[in-house]
């Protein structure tokens, strides 16, 4: 009985273990003149950075103007949403929240058992909105500004928050009338909890006179509102991160709500800006570092541009479908 030549096999083998992993490699990877693309398994391109780019990327996304302090696996999937890859980006990415101190400071603390959630939905963009206070906060603002005043979109998580020294009953409605009312439109209904100022004559008035239904969360547990809740929560997180002197926190919020706004939020699976007008905003770690989009618009003439805006437009509407279909199994 013949030997089985093991040993020529595996010479064999290894010999052409080599060549495949190349193709593999070059079939997973493209080249711009001198940039290098990653193929994604979706076919999509990110581009290549080096060491220092990353190191650039890593602090934009985690703690730059704009952004949120998230979590390791959270920032390695926005870093490869605005285009970018590096071979170590996972690794990188959690080790670099790890190291982060404000994210350690204000990391989630879980006192309360789980309990239901209520499902509420709404079927179109800015028709129902919940709104809250945040405060009062201690130390107060520079500005003398103790309160938060917070209104979402239940459809597409948008946020909209002012800070006032005191959220006033006129204060209230002078926000609904200019900030929702005069930007998105009537919406058939508005929910609050029971704070007098969320609830008084001068409100009431405002709702008849642009027949808005009025829903109270129930009196004995407030927190069933939970989308404001939830956008509460994050809002008081990006802050806190976002603060160095812990009394500029009025000047830090406008660039919270960006931060929030430009976040994929896990009910919807899409950021509030995608679902608002169908595309990405531009970072601005996208213009220090081009991205592909970056690099492909600006090889784009204006009626190109033009056309590829209507394409994301006449998009939109299967991109909010998908988005309330997953929010209703998420509740679920």
């Amino acid at each position: 009985m013949r030997a089985w030549p093991t040993r020529r096999i595996g010479k064999e083998r290894k010999s052409d273990i080599l060549p495949q992993m190349l193709r593999r490699l070059a079939s997973d990877y493209a080249l711009d003149g001198e940039i290098l693309y990653k193929r994604r398994k979706d076919q999509v391109l990110l581009r290549c950075v080096d060491a220092i780019e990353a190191k650039k990327i890593l602090e934009e996304v985690h703690e730059g103007v704009c952004e949120t302090h998230a979590n390791g696996f959270t920032m390695a999937r926005q870093i490869m949403r605005f285009g970018y890859y590096w071979s170590t980006m996972e690794g990188d990415c959690i080790n670099y929240a790890k190291r982060c101190h404000k994210c350690q400071i204000y990391g989630d603390k879980i006192n309360v058992p789980p309990s239901p959630l209520h499902v509420m939905t709404s079927p179109w963009p800015f028709s129902m909105w919940g709104m809250d206070v945040i405060g009062p906060i201690s130390p107060k603002a520079s500005n003398g500004h103790r309160f938060i005043f917070v209104v979402i979109d239940y459809f597409t998580k948008w946020v909209e928050a002012a800070s006032y020294a005191n959220v006033t009953k006129s204060t209230v409605s002078k926000f609904l009338k200019k900030e929702i009312i005069c930007r998105y439109g009537m919406p058939e209904r508005i929910i609050s909890d029971n704070a007098l100022n969320l609830n008084n004559n001068t409100i009431a008035d405002v709702y008849s006179q642009f027949k808005i239904r009025h829903h109270n969360s129930s009196l004995y547990r407030p927190k069933m509102n939970g989308a404001v809740e939830a956008a509460n929560k994050n809002m008081k997180k990006i802050v806190g991160k976002m603060t160095e002197t812990y009394k500029d926190w009025h000047e830090k919020l406008p660039f919270a709500l960006y931060a929030y706004r430009t976040s994929i939020r896990t009910s919807t699976r899409a950021t509030p800006f995608s679902l608002v007008y169908g595309m990405e905003a531009v970072l601005p770690i996208e213009v220090e570092i081009p991205s592909l989009r970056v690099l492909s618009e600006a090889k784009l003439d204006e009626a190109e541009w033009i056309q590829s805006r209507y394409d994301q437009l006449n998009l939109i509407e299967e991109k909010r479908l998908r988005a309330i279909r997953h929010g209703q199994m998420y509740q679920k």
